[in-house]
């Protein structure tokens, strides 16, 4: 067997096992939204987080940022605390299915910003994915029976979330050549949870931090970000990212399935349609051929 192969097979175990852990962030953070805010949850993920891996890297010898790249650091920390933020207070308005469809659309977005601000240019297929892509979020929104305002809230907040991942995606990717990876995203997160805590203090809920609680938010930042992300960014060593975008798509797969199983929350049909035709949209501008 060629060592080629090895490699990929290898990725495409962890990019699998990556997928399963980002799974698990949804019903881990309505767990934890039964006594806490969602400022509270984000905060404390991202604090937990950034200081997990942060921590590795700079254990393993990975040089530490520089005051120079400290401004840098507080803007992208800032659009990094906005995503998450966005994210859990997303899943306490709209459904799990809603908000990780919607979320995914991060790649559409990107795309987009990257033709506007950086003037790439976009292939007739992706423009094609766009399309197909605004689509299926119009068929979840649109022909959804339950749909409503508190709904439009959460599906709000999640493109909220898609779009400041898009930013952050496009904002960090020349500074990922001045830092590690681990160095960069732990210190993205450590500065994202200080930007959030003093929104947390401010909501504080007294008598919430039960042990449900606590432990939801230690296992959202060790499982999804600090394992999840990790073993994401070792499959991105082993293939090509394109290969590793597809396959996470499928945490959309899996955290619907995990709220079926855990809170017994099934989507429509109508959702289940419509999160079919945004995938499909969302592959059409991640193909890179």
């Amino acid at each position: 067997m060629q060592t080629s192969d090895v490699v990929s097979r290898s990725g495409l175990l962890l990019v699998g096992i990556a997928v399963f852990f980002f799974s698990t962030s949804p019903v881990l953070v309505r767990w934890a939204a039964e006594s806490l805010t969602a400022y509270e949850i984000a905060a404390g993920r991202l604090l937990l987080a950034g200081l997990l891996v942060l921590g590795v890297g700079v254990g393993r010898g990975d040089a530490r940022p520089t005051l120079s790249q400290l401004p840098m650091l507080l803007i992208v920390g800032l659009v990094a605390a906005v995503h998450f933020g966005a994210y859990i207070a997303s899943l306490n308005f709209t459904t799990i299915a809603h908000s990780l469809a919607l979320v995914y659309t991060a790649p559409v977005f990107s795309a987009l910003l990257s033709w506007w601000i950086l003037g790439e240019k976009l292939r007739p297929r992706q423009w094609l994915g766009v399309v197909i892509a605004v689509l299926g979020v119009a068929i979840m929104a649109g022909f959804e029976p339950q749909f409503d305002s508190r709904m439009l809230i959460g599906d709000a907040l999640a493109l909220l979330s898609a779009v400041t991942f898009a930013i952050y995606s496009i904002a960090g990717r020349g500074q990922r050549h001045q830092m590690s990876l681990l160095v960069y995203a732990g210190a993205v997160y450590l500065v994202g949870g200080v930007w959030l805590t003093p929104l947390a203090a401010l909501n504080f809920s007294a008598g919430g931090y039960t042990l449900l609680a606590i432990v939801s938010i230690v296992a959202l930042a060790v499982i999804p970000l600090g394992l999840g992300h990790t073993l994401y960014n070792a499959a991105l060593r082993r293939m090509r990212a394109t290969s590793v975008n597809l396959i996470a798509t499928q945490e959309v797969t899996g955290g619907i399935i995990l709220g079926i199983l855990l809170l017994g929350e099934v989507p429509s049909l109508i959702t289940l349609g419509g999160i079919a035709v945004t995938l499909v949209g969302i592959i059409l501008v991640l193909v890179e051929r």
